[in-house]
Order: C-alpha cells, then structure tokens, then sequence
C-alpha cells in the first residue's frame, strides 16, 4: 500500500510555507509517498480521509484553528496517523489552541535576536536513529526558545544565550532544537529550524526532516 501524506501550508507569508511545502513536497515524493498539498485548514474536517494516511505535516505560523478542524487531526494522530513538521509552522501555530500544543509538543516564545543569529545545533548521541551518523553543525537563522513538554525525547539542543537579552541572566540553558513524542498509537516529529526554505539546503537540517517524516510515518504502517 502506498503511503500517504498531507501536507496543509498557510498561515503567516513571512515563513514562506508555499516555499517550505514545494521542499518537503519533493523529500517525500523522494520517497515514494503520495503527496497531497492543501492551502485550507479545512482538509482536516474529513476524519475518514486523515485516517487513511501515513502522515500528516502542517505548515501554518499562527493564524486560528476551530474545534471541528482540530479535533480530527488529534483523534487521527491518537490512532497511529504520523505527525511532523518544523519551526513555526508546527509549533507556533494556532497560540490559542493549548489541545494542539499539548499534542505537538511544545510552544514558541522567543527568538532572541530575531534573523541571522549564528549558533550551533548539537546533536544528542545514541538518542534516535533520526541524527545518528550527523556532527553537530552551525547555522545562521533564528533561534528558537519553546516552553516545552517534559514528555518529549530530545534528539538535538541549542544553547542559550548567544544574544544578550531579559534571559540572559538565568545563565546558560540547553534548548530542544529536534523532539519527538508519543501520541496515542501516533508517532510526532518536530524541527524547530526553518524560519526561511533555504535552511532545508543545507545538508543536515534537510537530512533530519527526511529522516523525521519516515519515523512518524512508520508507526502507521506498523499498525496496518
């Protein structure tokens, strides 16, 4: 049975989702996946249909979320439907909505320093097959600060602070860069590089999204 994935961009423009969905589009084409990309939120209405997939990756910074296209997305991951994405467009979306953040994960707060800010993201050895074989690595992007789920498996952190801020004088903290978790019988997967679709050329960050989608993808065709 071929695998299936949805992939829902929209939301805020300055995290160019249209651009983010066309890279993650040609990852799991790359793979062998059927790809359907939707720019409504409203593809989550049909409970029957996310059911019959394998994954399910929003791209959507910000913007409003009703009850009825929520609750699908969380019955269905609940039941085994894999659940990945990055940046914002997973974790800063929907603010109102604590269901989606309890499911995802974790939340935005800060980028201290915006844009453009150098840091190194390092990698967790031994925790998953998602970043085994892949060196700690730098990129020049924002750096994301999330309050965080003590349920999540970490898989590659940032330190804090680079840029002086409020924060700074709590001394430095290791932040979560790569996560997954449990949901239900469903696998979730998050990434928070991915501010502009250029960081997906880089080899790394683009090597860890692929290996993200198939992990969440896998715990379906475990169940079938």
């Amino acid at each position: 049975m071929a695998k299936k994935a949805l992939i829902v961009q929209g939301g805020w423009e300055g995290h160019q989702p249209t651009q983010v969905a066309d890279v993650f589009r040609e990852i799991l084409v790359g793979e062998n996946f059927e790809v359907e990309v939707s720019d409504t939120l409203d593809s989550f209405l049909d409970k029957e249909k996310l059911m019959d997939l394998s994954l399910i990756i929003p791209i959507w910074t910000m913007g409003s979320i009703t009850q009825e296209q929520v609750k699908p997305v969380i019955e269905a991951v609940g039941n085994g439907v894999g659940l990945a994405g990055c940046h914002g467009g997973m974790c800063d979306a929907f603010r109102e909505c604590v269901e989606w953040q309890f499911m995802t994960g974790g939340s935005w707060v800060a980028h201290p320093g915006n844009d453009g800010v150098e840091y190194t993201v390092n990698i967790k050895r031994g925790s998953s097959i998602i970043v085994e074989g892949i060196d700690d690595f730098i990129v020049k992007s924002e750096q994301y600060y999330l309050h965080v789920d003590p349920a999540v498996e970490v898989l590659a952190t940032t330190r804090f602070p680079v840029v002086d801020g409020y924060h700074a004088a709590n001394g430095q903290v290791d932040a979560p860069v790569v996560w997954t978790k449990r949901w239900g019988a469903g696998r979730v997967f998050y990434c928070s590089l991915g501010h502009h679709a250029d960081i997906f050329e880089m080899r790394e960050p683009r090597e860890i999204m692929r290996r993200g989608f198939l992990w969440a993808a896998e715990g379906r065709e475990v169940l079938r």
